[in-house]
């Protein structure tokens, strides 16, 4: 590997992972080792990537404007040298994935562990958080989302919809009162799924309404919200399986049931120039096959 391509690969570490330390653990070197790497990148371009400070390392603006292309020349080169053309039970390499921090329709790490398990030339580098990723810009392979966000140069895949419902607890509507409209729901305290925004979307007989509610609660663990929630905290948009037993007991109240909610669709975000890499495709498909599983009423794993 040239000594370029080593210093991308510095660089490329350390904007992932916001230090010089840690890009050297990931990379199994000496931290001045990679701070050197760095420093030679950014004298032979000419331009400063990295703004230094006593607390943290930041991206300049030329920094950000070349993480993308070297990540995927750096990507490029990795791919060659893995080999890529073997056969699927020979895969290896590296797979980035993100998912969700709250819990999923499927037991993700046990799925990952399985796949370690059967494959274990592929390296899982696996970050859990609830907030919305272009796998483009943050080097993702699989990025595993509840969230609308689209992104160029990157394919979606429809993994399984989750029906929402609007509710709350008896003792919250007895205090407050049932709303009779969804503009009323602006008066009323709300309990936010933060990730999901503040401004709630129905679907109607006049095509899709929207509203800017007032939370009482932001939060983006699915738990909290439906501790909340029972406790008669406020109004929350939550999925219709998770609250399923408290709707049947009465410990929980339907709200505007005449105000339809869409879908929450899990789906998955490829990146297109890793979309055909056998790794990628062979975890998106076992990935693919135990949401169905779940969508056809199946244990998740078999």
């Amino acid at each position: 590997m040239s000594d370029s391509l080593l210093n991308m690969k510095a660089f490329v570490a350390t904007a992932r992972n916001g230090s010089f330390s840690e890009a050297a653990r990931q990379l199994g070197l000496a931290p001045s080792v990679v701070t050197k790497r760095v420093s030679h990148l950014e004298w032979s371009m000419k331009c400063k990537l990295l703004r230094r400070s006593t607390r943290r390392l930041q991206l300049t603006e030329i920094g950000e404007r070349y993480l993308e292309t070297m990540q995927q020349i750096v990507r490029e080169y990795d791919e060659m040298a893995a080999g890529v053309k073997r056969s699927p039970h020979e895969i290896e390499g590296h797979i980035r994935i993100k998912a969700p921090g709250s819990p999923m329709a499927i037991d993700l790490p046990r799925l990952l562990s399985s796949f370690q398990i059967k494959y274990p030339r592929v390296v899982l580098e696996a970050v859990l958080v609830d907030r919305t990723v272009n796998p483009v810009e943050e080097g993702f392979d699989i990025v595993l989302t509840m969230m609308p966000s689209s992104f160029h140069g990157v394919i979606e895949e429809p993994l399984l919809a989750f029906p929402r419902v609007l509710c709350a607890a008896p003792s919250y509507l007895a205090r407050r009162g049932q709303p009779r409209h969804i503009r009323d729901l602006a008066d009323h305290d709300c309990l936010v799924f933060t990730p999901m925004g503040s401004v709630w979307t129905f679907d109607g007989k006049s095509g899709l309404t929207t509203v800017a509610v007032r939370p009482r609660l932001l939060t983006n663990n699915n738990g909290l919200l439906v501790e909340a929630l029972s406790a008669g905290g406020g109004i929350a948009v939550v999925s219709r399986k998770v609250v399923a037993p408290g709707l049947r007991s009465g410990a929980l109240i339907e709200v505007l049931p005449e105000a339809l909610l869409p879908d929450l669709w899990v789906k998955a975000l490829v990146p297109t120039a890793r979309a055909n890499l056998a790794r990628v495709q062979t975890l998106l498909s076992e990935i693919r096959d135990a949401f169905r599983r779940v969508g056809e009423g199946q244990p998740a794993h078999v």
